[in-house]
């Protein structure tokens, strides 16, 4: 994992648009912000507003109509070997034939690796999620939560410096996704990974970040960008704390203050 300093990912003054004339969908507009090597940003906003798309002009899985993106210095045009990325349709990505450790090792066949140096990232990538013990097992034996973390494992397993999120726990009961926030900065901290994370939830943002990104209503601008400055570690006491209701409420009114009236409630 990356254990640098500095700047790792610049968004500089992107915008997306579909289609063209009267057709045209705006879905971001001028969004510019900057990630620092082992910060945890999240990026928030109303339904539709452009946060997949914005994540998608990041990894380089969409060009940009206007704008670029950079990674350390330079200019994303294609998905990278530096990042890997985490989608809320992770039961789609996962091979149902393939056992656990088959499936996180997929993304290493790209790399050249010897067997036993493929072999021990992929140990190291199940540990961090704790998974060992299932490494034999398939997809289809697992629990929901612990499908995504196979799909975590998988991104870990590749080594990069920066990890893409998008609403990987929105399909979980609360519980669950409670238990995912909490093994995610587990492997945040320990890794020294650099992450974003997209989320309809305020208070999942807030729990997990060092930075929360505000976007408005499509198309998606940065309304505010809010620093989180609880403490870390964090832990189920952090939900309780009078800052974590301070920061959740002044996220929110920072949503609600540009949210149309027929955008869909945020959680």
């Amino acid at each position: 994992m990356s254990t640098g300093g500095g700047t790792v990912l610049e968004v500089r003054n992107v915008g997306k648009t579909y289609g063209s004339g009267k057709k045209a969908t705006h879905a971001i507009a001028d969004v510019s912000f900057s990630v620092d090597d082992r910060e945890f940003v999240c990026v928030v906003g109303p339904s539709g507003c452009g946060k997949t798309t914005l994540l998608k002009c990041v990894g380089g899985l969409l060009r940009p109509s206007q704008g670029e993106v950079l990674l350390r210095g330079k200019r994303v045009t294609a998905p990278p070997e530096e990042m890997a990325l985490v989608f809320q349709e992770y039961g789609r990505s996962l091979m149902p034939w393939a056992s656990v450790r088959n499936n996180v090792q997929l993304p290493l066949r790209h790399k050249r690796l010897g067997r036993s140096a493929r072999r021990a990232l992929v140990e190291e990538a199940l540990e961090a999620v704790g998974l060992t013990r299932f490494s034999d097992h398939y997809p289809w034996q697992l629990s929901g939560g612990m499908q995504q973390r196979v799909s975590i494992a998988r991104a870990l397993s590749f080594d990069p410096p920066l990890l893409l999120m998008d609403e990987p726990f929105g399909a979980l009961d609360e519980m669950t996704r409670e238990r995912m926030n909490m093994e995610l900065l587990r492997i945040w901290q320990e890794s020294g990974s650099t992450i974003v994370f997209v989320t309809h939830s305020i208070a999942e943002a807030v729990f997990l970040s060092t930075r929360v990104v505000v976007l408005s209503p499509r198309p998606g601008r940065i309304t505010g960008i809010v620093d989180i400055d609880l403490p870390q570690p964090r832990n189920t006491d952090t939900r309780e704390q009078e800052r974590f209701f301070e920061l959740v409420t002044e996220v929110r009114e920072m949503l609600h203050a540009v949210e149309n009236d027929d955008d869909e409630p945020i959680a």
